[in-house]
């Protein structure tokens, strides 16, 4: 199989930001009528764009208001900047892809203002930005539409046969399947069967993209 274009999601592939926006996810919402702990706003929310949490939010209860998402996102992004690690392992793959000629670039439904904080620190913002950038607040549809995928391989000129996307949420893995790429599952938290099923291929450590790209 031929490999011409890797696309990364951004937060919890690239960036290990998914903790952290978790916690102040499940604290804004508690605040809001709609208790949650970190753990099961990840188990909810990993994957959406912050239009569709706002939604799938008011439908278990939450009371939010008009500018939730701004305000939200406010909250967020003081936390991110103050740190937030690339996923163990980053480095070393794009080094890897770098040498075998295989070009990159994210594909997210998070903002890129969002990404400017979380790759500006970890010195990937200037890779990516702004052409090898696909940010779902951009191009105005988010996983699971294929679309973000779609543009990406548009913007590469590259067939969706040759695309490997990697990603660590259902919506994803759905975007990608739909988009008819094949897609690595990421499961750092659990077992991957939710990703499986949907048709990823799971892996749990970096590392092991290499040979999965048969490299």
């Amino acid at each position: 199989m031929r490999h011409e274009l890797v696309i990364f999601d951004c937060d919890g592939v690239l960036v290990d930001s998914e903790p952290a926006s978790n916690r102040i996810m499940a604290e804004n919402l508690t605040r809001h009528g709609l208790p949650l702990t970190a753990e099961q706003s990840m188990e909810l929310f990993v994957g959406c764009s912050m239009a569709g949490v706002r939604e799938k939010a008011i439908s278990l209860g939450a009371e939010l208001p008009h500018d939730w998402v701004e305000q939200v996102y406010s909250e967020e992004y003081a936390c991110l900047r103050k740190g937030v690690p690339l996923v163990s392992g980053i480095p070393e793959l794009l080094k890897r892809l770098d040498t075998a000629g295989i070009r990159c670039c994210v594909a997210s439904n998070g903002s890129e203002d969002k990404m400017l904080i979380t790759l500006g620190q970890n010195g990937l913002w200037e890779r990516f930005h702004p052409n090898a950038m696909f940010s779902a607040h951009e191009l105005g549809f988010s996983k699971p539409d294929p679309g973000l995928f779609q543009a990406a391989a548009r913007q590469f000129q590259v067939e969706a046969r040759d695309c490997v996307v990697i990603e660590d949420s259902t919506s994803g893995v759905t975007a990608a399947i739909r988009a008819g790429m094949r897609c690595l599952g990421y499961a750092a938290h659990d077992d991957g069967a939710r990703l499986r099923e949907l048709g990823a291929e799971v892996f749990h450590e970096m590392a092991e993209v290499p040979a999965l790209l048969g490299l």
